[in-house]
């Protein structure tokens, strides 16, 4: 079986493609992420995975367009939904393209973090599989979490301190100050 792995980043694409080995399946890589914000921490990203899929022989897909004003103009005003909408944009594209390269199926490095929310990213890609008549296969990578940080952190890749869009890095970055009456302080 061939899958296409969408891939957030390199650290993250680690366990997802050795589990994926180890269990008879190919897989191609595919980055595809509109919602990371600035453009330099997508770029960073971009660059790790370019390094760590030439050093391990993956193949990844590299859409080159930084598409953040579509991911904006999707979930402004909607900030409490913004990951279904985040999962749905990335994971339809990445079933386009993997019927595109004629593959078996396609699945996420998404599913390897225990900060995601697995079952909205399950139901999604089980919603566009229906939509399009094309498998997604769920895995719960998350038993590789840890050994894949270790490892990433050996091989002094780039690790992101945040989600990837302006909101998560908002929620990492900044903390309210609240004046005695609980508004902010200015």
């Amino acid at each position: 079986m061939q899958l296409l792995l969408h891939i957030c980043c390199a650290p993250c694409s680690i366990y997802p493609l050795k589990y994926l080995t180890e269990n008879g399946i190919s897989a191609q890589g595919y980055f595809y992420n509109p919602n990371i914000h600035p453009y330099q921490e997508w770029l960073r990203r971009k660059e790790t995975l370019e390094n760590y899929s030439r050093t391990t022989g993956t193949k990844v897909i590299f859409d080159e367009g930084y598409q953040m004003e579509y991911f904006l103009r999707e979930t402004v005003y909607r900030e409490n939904n913004r990951c279904r909408f985040c999962y749905c944009l990335r994971l339809k594209q990445s079933a386009q393209i993997a019927i595109k390269e004629g593959l078996d199926g396609f699945t996420t490095t998404l599913l390897v973090s225990p900060f995601q929310k697995h079952d909205l990213i399950r139901e999604t890609g089980e919603t566009i599989s229906r939509e399009l008549n094309f498998p997604f296969y769920y895995f719960d990578f998350r038993p590789g979490f840890k050994e894949a940080t270790l490892i990433s952190k050996q091989l002094k890749m780039y690790r992101q301190p945040y989600c990837g869009c302006i909101y998560s890095e908002k929620e990492r970055y900044y903390s309210k100050k609240l004046n005695r009456n609980g508004g902010e302080k200015a």
